[in-house]
C-alpha cells in the first residue's frame, strides 16, 4: 500500500548517511525524517545530534505522535541494555514499528565487544526490520539472531560537486594514513612503521601521515603523547612526512584524500566503513584490512590484519597492487541514481512495518 507521507523518528537525522539515503529533492519522496532534537545539555552547535534525545523513553513518551516510524542508525555508543529495554518497551506501547540499520557488529570505539553486544542482542531479536551494508554482515546476523536483513549498499559520502574533480596525476605516489585521535579500533603505528619500510624500495612513494594536534592536548581525550612523539619519528624518515593539523572540516578532509594516490586504514576490528566510501566517491584507492566487510562494501585492495594479526607481507603486496593498478572513480549520475533507488528502498521499508 502507498502511504501519502511517513513520518520517521531517524537517530540520527543529520548524519551524512541518513541524509543521503534521501532524494535530492523533498518531493520525490512519501518520507519526512524528524529534526533531530537538541542534545540533552543545550548544544546547538550546527550538525551536532549526540548524544540523542530519541533514545530517552521520557522523549519518547512526550513526542510519539510526531512519528510513526522509528529507525535507530547510530548513537547507543554509551546506552545501557536497561535502557534500551526501556526504549523498546516505550515504543511498543505506542505502536510504533521499529527499523534498526546495523552498521557496526562491533562497536570501533569499544576496546572490548561486550557492551555493544549486549544492546544488539536486545535490538536485533526486536526491531521489525533489519537493514545492514553487506552480504556478509547480513549472514552474520542470520547466523547470531535468526534474522534475515534487508541488504543495501552506503550512500554516497562527498557533495556531488567534488566529483570528477580529481586532481591531475603526480609523479609522487602518496600513501595517507590518518591516526585521526587514535580510536579504540586503529593501530595506526604498526601500520604506518610497516608502510615506511615498504615505501623505502619504490623511487616514487612517500608515506603521508596525518593526525590531529589534539594528540598533544593533556586536555583532550585523544591525548597520548608517547603515540604522538612515534608518529614524529617515523615522519622524519625520507619516504615519510607528517603532518599534525586541527580537525579537518568537510571539505578540508575531501582535499585531503582526493591528493592521496591510496588510504590506508589501519583498523584492527570494525564492519564498515564511511572513510572507505568517500574514497570511492574521490577516486582514491583503499587498502583495507581483512577484518569486517570492507571488501564487500568497496572494491578495495587488501590486507591480513585483526585484533590478533597483523601481516606486513599482504601489506606490501595489496600496497603494490595498488601502486600498479588504476581506481577508476564512479560518476556523479551512478551515485545519485543509487541513492534515488535507495531512498525508494526504505520508503517501502516502513510502508512494510505499517502495513504488517
Amino acid at each position: 500500500m502507498k502511504r501519502s507521507s511517513i513520518r520517521v523518528a531517524s537517530v540520527p537525522n543529520s548524519h551524512v548517511y541518513v541524509r543521503h539515503i534521501a532524494p535530492l529533492m523533498p518531493e520525490e519522496t512519501n518520507v519526512i525524517r524528524l529534526p533531530d532534537p537538541v542534545p540533552a545539555g543545550g548544544r546547538t552547535d550546527p550538525g551536532v545530534w549526540w548524544p540523542p534525545r530519541m533514545l530517552d523513553p521520557q522523549w519518547l513518551a512526550a513526542h510519539h505522535a510526531e512519528f510513526d516510524v522509528f529507525h535507530l542508525h547510530f548513537g547507543f555508543d554509551d546506552v545501557s541494555p536497561e535502557t534500551m529495554n526501556d526504549v523498546i518497551s516505550e515504543l511498543r506501547s505506542r505502536g510504533k514499528p521499529i527499523v534498526y540499520t546495523l552498521h557496526d557488529l562491533r562497536n570501533p570505539h569499544h576496546r572490548s565487544p561486550g557492551a555493544h553486544e549486549a544492546v544488539l542482542d536486545i535490538l536485533v531479536p526486536e526491531a521489525d526490520e533489519i537493514i545492514t551494508l553487506t552480504p556478509g554482515a547480513a549472514e552474520r546476523i542470520r547466523e547470531r539472531w535468526q534474522r534475515t536483513a534487508t541488504v543495501l549498499p552506503h550512500p554516497h559520502v562527498v557533495p556531488p560537486q567534488w566529483f570528477h574533480q580529481r586532481p591531475t596525476d603526480s609523479p609522487e605516489f602518496t600513501v595517507g594514513i590518518h591516526a585521526k585521535s587514535a580510536r579504540a579500533n586503529c593501530d595506526p603505528l604498526t601500520v604506518a612503521q610497516a608502510l615506511v619500510d615498504i615505501a623505502a624500495s619504490y623511487d616514487d612513494m612517500v608515506v603521508q601521515i596525518n593526525v590531529h594536534d589534539d594528540i598533544f592536548d593533556r586536555s583532550h581525550h585523544g591525548y597520548d603523547p608517547d603515540l604522538g612523539r612515534e608518529l614524529r619519528t617515523l615522519g622524519s624518515h625520507d619516504s615519510a612526512r607528517l603532518i599534525e593539523h586541527r580537525r579537518f572540516s568537510d571539505d578540508q578532509l575531501w582535499g585531503y584524500l582526493q591528493g592521496l594516490s591510496v588510504s590506508v586504514l589501519p583498523y584492527r576490528f570494525g564492519t564498515h566503513s564511511g572513510w572507505l566510501e568517500a574514497c570511492h566517491d574521490l577516486g582514491t584507492a583503499v587498502l583495507a584490512p581483512s577484518c569486517g566487510f570492507y571488501g564487500q562494501q568497496q572494491d578495495c585492495f587488501e590486507f591480513d590484519s585483526d585484533e590478533n594479526h597483523f601481516d606486513a607481507e599482504s601489506l606490501a603486496a595489496a600496497l603494490k597492487a595498488a601502486h600498479d593498478t588504476p581506481t577508476p572513480a564512479p560518476s556523479w549520475s551512478q551515485r545519485l541514481a543509487q541513492r534515488q533507488w535507495l531512498a525508494q528502498q526504505h520508503s517501502a521499508i516502513y510502508s512494510r512495518c505499517l502495513d504488517a
